[in-house]
């Protein structure tokens, strides 16, 4: 797997933990960083791309129907 560098810049008390972390696990704070966003970026991914259709929805970009439109077609508007 290639690998490039990115520099972070993080709140002392949060970086004294990560090296605290490092210090009781015998890994480095990098990992826990890597860990950490490996994590998180579907969330943020998923979360943004929500967002985004949302967003277009309601400009009229993206077709939409009403729920009860679909719970009839589904049989469900009993």
């Amino acid at each position: 797997m290639s690998t490039s560098v990115l520099s972070v810049r993080l709140p002392e008390e949060l970086k004294r933990r990560l090296d605290d972390l490092g210090s009781r696990t015998g890994r480095s704070a990098t990992f826990y960083v890597r860990e950490a966003v490996e994590s998180y970026i579907d969330d943020l991914e998923y979360a943004y791309a929500l967002k985004a259709e949302a967003e277009a929805a309601r400009r009229g970009e993206i077709k939409t129907r009403r729920l009860d439109e679909i719970a009839a077609e589904l049989g469900l508007d009993a």
